[in-house]
């Protein structure tokens, strides 16, 4: 048997004809110290200006973030005012969502570093600007489910994704939760972050808890991942609640959440092995704990609860009310510590939950869905985007997905806000079809779309208060009186998305020398 040395000059002509390298012993000759210690380094630790020169980003670009820190987001502002730094151009920010902790953003879209904006939702001061012009290009607004989608099929084509993670070792093995003691922020599920994991072109890694490899179980594997940056902080994790996330106790809201609770008892729906999503309002949210008696009282169980995930939510599943949870944003600290201990809290992404054209989303499957909404009109169309100033103030969100796919879909609004009717003749920016829409709850009555009438007549059985839903928008009239049309102008500042990737309406600006 010849000695390797002796193949030599066929190794080397079977390597030549391969295009490979002829192994080299020498690279192995380092002692196991030195090889533990090389192990221990990543290529992929970086500054935040060195993973942002690395990563090819040009002018004209687009990058991502995702919002599952809310209003204690650090990340979009801290690279964007980079970018800033580093004289970059023409951007197009595609983010899961944009809040009031946003505004700086109004200067670099002044100064021309960000031209373009892809999100679910605009909040506060930002959307005040650009509600009335500030953007030459309109902003584009997709549902979770549709920017899932976009972001798959490649309508969204993202080339750089920035995503803060709670914790992450230096190959960027990432998740949103830490079991560091050094742990700074925590956030849950990164679900809104996954696709851009994905598909995106390059994937920078945002954290301010490096921990040591293996930082599993992971959300965001390293295999997805180019650089790992090590920062101060990623966000605040006391305001991951705040915003359009609140327990009330209004009399109003609890008046409505009883009602809702009484809908979906009597709805045929609620029977053992249902499944339910509730909205962030405080309404909707607080129909769970009415609704938790009747399951205890009944027997009855449910066998997921889906979506953003609350503490109402955890304690339900805790009590073994709620079989599984699947959570695509954790909405507090209760529920994002509950999805890094419990195997039986899944997290997903955006097109597990909810993208029309993935066969295995959650909201395929889903019963049950209360909602909130902005207003609504007589023909069951809901507006939750645009307010009635015609400022935009809140986020598509999940709305329009599982309203579609459930079974029974029933959005909660009182019939007034102040001297705003909640019940119009036509929504002001159409964002929910009202063809998806099964039930309106207010505190005057509950309205039953046409095209349910079984549902109007087993709530009529059960002796609820069930109304025709122009009864609704005349008894506001009758209240208020008619509302002044919105001084609306001809620029486009707003294209609403539909979640199969086609075009449903458009925001125009909104005029008035006081704003």
């Amino acid at each position: 048997m010849s000695t390797l040395k002796e193949r030599g000059a066929l190794v080397a002509e079977a390597a030549r004809k391969m295009d490979k390298p002829v192994y080299d012993g020498d690279i192995f000759n380092k002692t196991p110290e030195a090889r533990r210690e090389l192990q221990k380094q990543s290529p992929k630790l970086a500054t935040l200006e060195e993973a942002i020169r690395k990563s090819g980003l040009k002018d004209g670009m687009t990058i991502s973030f995702h919002h599952h820190f809310r209003g204690g987001d650090k990340v979009v502002n801290m690279v964007v005012a980079k970018l800033a730094e580093m004289g970059f151009k023409n951007l197009h920010l595609a983010a899961s969502s944009l809040s009031d902790v946003h505004a700086p953003l109004i200067e670099h879209i002044e100064n021309g570093v960000i031209t373009k904006i892809s999100t679910s939702g605009l909040r506060g001061e930002l959307a005040r600007r650009i509600s009335t012009g500030l953007m030459e290009e309109p902003v584009v607004f997709r549902s979770h489910g549709g920017r899932g989608s976009a972001i798959a099929n490649g309508d969204l084509h993202i080339d750089v994704a920035f995503l803060g993670a709670s914790s992450s070792d230096p190959l960027g093995n990432a998740c949103g939760y830490s079991r560091s003691p050094n742990a700074k922020s925590i956030c849950g599920s990164l679900g809104y972050a996954l696709p851009d994991a994905q598909y995106a072109d390059k994937v920078v890694i945002i954290t301010d808890d490096l921990v040591a490899y293996p930082n599993t179980p992971n959300s965001i594997s390293e295999r997805d991942v180019d650089f790992v940056v090590e920062v101060d902080s990623v966000g605040d994790s006391s305001k991951i609640s705040s915003g359009a996330i609140r327990d009330t106790k209004n009399p109003r809201d609890i008046l409505l959440a009883q009602q809702a609770a009484k809908v979906i008892i009597n709805s045929g729906y609620f029977k053992d092995g249902f499944s339910i999503q509730t909205g962030s309002g405080g309404a909707s949210l607080a129909a769970v704990k009415y609704l938790r008696d009747s399951m205890i009282e009944k027997g009855i169980k449910a066998s997921y609860a889906l979506g953003g995930i609350t503490a109402h939510m955890v304690r339900l599943h805790e009590e073994g009310l709620i079989d599984r949870l699947i959570d695509v944003q954790s909405f507090d600290k209760v529920a994002a510590e509950s999805l890094m201990r419990d195997q039986a809290h899944k997290e997903v992404s955006a097109c597990e939950y909810a993208a029309a054209d993935e066969p295995g989303s959650a909201v395929h499957y889903l019963d049950i869905v209360i909602l909130s909404a902005l207003e609504a009109d007589v023909n069951f169309n809901v507006n939750v985007l645009v307010g009635s100033d015609g400022i935009i103030r809140g986020a598509i969100g999940g709305h329009p997905d599982t309203a579609a796919d459930s079974a029974l879909s029933i959005i909660v609004c009182p019939l007034l806000r102040g001297r705003i009717p909640c019940i119009v003749d036509e929504v002001t920016t159409l964002i929910t079809p009202g063809k998806t829409v099964d039930v309106i709850v207010t505190e005057y009555g509950i309205a039953v779309n046409p095209l349910r009438p079984e549902i109007a007549e087993t709530l009529r059985a059960a002796g609820l208060n069930v109304v025709d839903i122009n009864w609704l928008k005349d008894k506001a009239k009758s209240i208020i009186g008619d509302a002044a049309p919105l001084p609306f102008g001809d620029k486009v500042v707003g294209v609403v998305m539909n979640r199969d990737g086609s075009v449903m309406d458009v925001i125009k600006n909104i005029e008035d020398p006081e704003l």
